[in-house]
C-alpha cells in the first residue's frame, strides 16, 4: 500500500557532481524550489556516495568449497 499525495523529486548536490531522487508530501502553500534547494543542502552526500559504492562492489575470490573426504 502506498502514501497518498507523495511525489518524486531529483536533487543535484551543491557541486553538481552527483543526483539523489527524495520522495517527499509537501503542504500546498510551499515553494518547491526553495525546500528541493534546503533539503539538497541538508543532505548527507558523503554517506550516499559510500553508500552507492558499497552496492556496486564487486568480490573477487569467492569459489566454491570442495567437499573433503
Amino acid at each position: 500500500m502506498s502514501i497518498p499525495n507523495v511525489k518524486r523529486y531529483r536533487i543535484t548536490s551543491p557541486d553538481g557532481t552527483m543526483s539523489a531522487s527524495l520522495m517527499a508530501v509537501l503542504p500546498k502553500n510551499v515553494d518547491v524550489n526553495v525546500y528541493l534547494s534546503e533539503a539538497s543542502q541538508r543532505f548527507d552526500w558523503k554517506a550516499y556516495q559510500e553508500a552507492q559504492q558499497k552496492q556496486f562492489k564487486v568480490r573477487v575470490g569467492q569459489q566454491k568449497q570442495k567437499k573433503a573426504k
